[in-house]
């Protein structure tokens, strides 16, 4: 299987010549966006790839059982032409002709004669399909075994690429959210309105592009928009400009959706703290979300470090 993972490598910024201008943000985001696609077309073949593993290994399991069936029939067909075998040889064997000669009744001799020969006939028949499809059971279930190892085998590769990927987009989104920071969210300092350019095209992602026009409008507790907000009033508003109702209550809000892992991120995705689930934010990407912080602060970009992170789900892709 071709990936083309080769350009997107050379895409990644790894540390220009000085003289080199640096790429702007928009050149940063694209780069993000770019090895987004490009992990969820690997991870989209993976699934494939694990699809075909399965029918493998029923396929495996199904030549395996044809096998054994076949190896049962076989050996009670053996014990029966054994019989015959014995049969016979107690009753004559070769010596058929002298026993025909002495008999008293030819014809009733030449009868079970006829039965004998019609039965180790019909025995030899069985035989020789059973061992034609016990050869065919065997060769497939070494052709499954192959296609077995085959598919892990492209499983593993698949999976390495998008972990190599992963880690690419890790390190290029942190250069684009420590060049749009700066200062915006060191403690104490007054909030900075930040123009970050946020990857994808799906409602996820233009959600969270419209909560950051929000940004620097005051927290109010219940508020819902348009001049102010509190933390759920401000998701439940970005996602009703992409059509998607949420509830105006982190509560609710926490199984409106997916929960995910946190390697899961993406941006417009909802991010949870505290173990009551009382604040939520809407994540960006590079470890940042945008969210309505308190009574007496504005609407921001805030990084998720060093918060009492709580879970993640997902609303929309």
């Amino acid at each position: 299987m071709s990936l083309t993972v080769a350009a997107t490598l050379l895409a990644v910024p790894v540390g220009s010549a000085a003289a080199d201008p640096k790429p702007s943000l928009q050149d940063l985001a694209d780069q993000v966006e770019k090895m987004h696609t490009e992990i969820e077309t690997l991870a989209e073949q993976y699934n494939g790839q694990r699809e075909k593993l399965k029918t493998a290994r029923k396929a495996a399991d199904a030549a395996q059982k044809t096998l054994a069936d076949s190896e049962a029939d076989l050996a009670a067909k053996r014990a029966k032409a054994v019989a015959l075998a014995q049969n016979a040889y107690i009753t004559g064997g070769l010596g058929r002709a002298l026993t025909f000669a002495s008999s008293e009744d030819p014809e009733k001799f030449l009868d079970q004669a006829a039965t004998t020969y019609a039965l180790e006939q019909q025995q030899g028949e069985e035989v020789s399909q059973l061992l034609k499809a016990m050869d065919a059971a065997e060769r497939a279930r070494a052709g499954a075994k192959a296609r077995i190892d085959e598919v892990e085998k492209l499983v593993s590769d698949i999976d390495a690429k998008r972990d190599k990927i992963t880690k690419l987009v890790t390190k290029v989104e942190s250069n684009l959210f420590r060049r749009a920071l700066g200062e915006a969210d060191r403690p104490g300092t007054r909030a900075t309105r930040v123009n970050l350019p946020v990857p994808g095209d799906g409602k996820a992602a233009a959600a969270a592009r419209w909560a950051l026009t929000q940004q620097l409008k005051p927290y109010v507790w219940g508020a819902e928009g348009p001049s102010s907000y509190d933390c759920s009033g401000l998701v439940m508003a970005a996602y009703r400009q992409v059509g998607i109702s949420l509830p105006h209550y982190t509560g609710s809000q926490w199984t409106s959706g997916r929960h995910i892992d946190r390697s899961e991120l993406r941006p417009g995705d909802l991010v949870f703290f505290y173990s009551d689930l009382h604040h939520v934010g809407i994540y960006l990407g590079g470890g940042m979300m945008v969210h309505a912080p308190r009574t007496g602060d504005v609407v921001r970009i805030a990084a998720i470090e060093g918060r009492p992170y709580a879970g993640a789900v997902r609303i929309a892709d």
